[in-house]
């Protein structure tokens, strides 16, 4: 659930805020939701402390659970912590903590944009 939230906020962004052509929505949308960017992003994040307690546990058991699919173009490391980003964006909109997902959106944006 939270990689397809994370991918439809991100196309949206591009679409609508850096005026992307649909043929390039691709091509800019991998710089956010590749599992790469997204294990650099959580890293960021938990530098910064930005996670409650109950957030890091589920972090830690998406970036825990057993995958049954095999990681594309990436180490199974990358994968297990993008999973465990995906894992807290599922959460917290399924639980409807629609403040707390945008914030979190909105970082991971501000994160991925400040790294160019």
């Amino acid at each position: 659930m939270g990689d397809a939230v994370l991918d439809q906020y991100v196309r949206k962004y591009i679409v609508l805020k850096l005026k992307s052509k649909p043929n390039r929505l691709h091509q800019e949308a991998k710089r956010y939701v590749s599992a790469k960017s997204q294990a650099k992003t959580l890293a960021q994040f938990m530098d910064n402390q930005w996670f409650t307690e109950e957030e890091l546990d589920i972090i830690k058991r998406g970036r825990n659970a057993k995958s049954y699919t095999k990681a594309k173009n990436t180490d199974i490391q990358t994968y297990r912590k993008s999973s465990g980003l995906e894992a807290i964006i599922g959460f917290l909109y399924l639980d409807e903590r629609s403040e707390r997902l945008e914030l979190l959106l909105q970082t991971i944006i501000k994160y991925v944009e400040e790294r160019g």
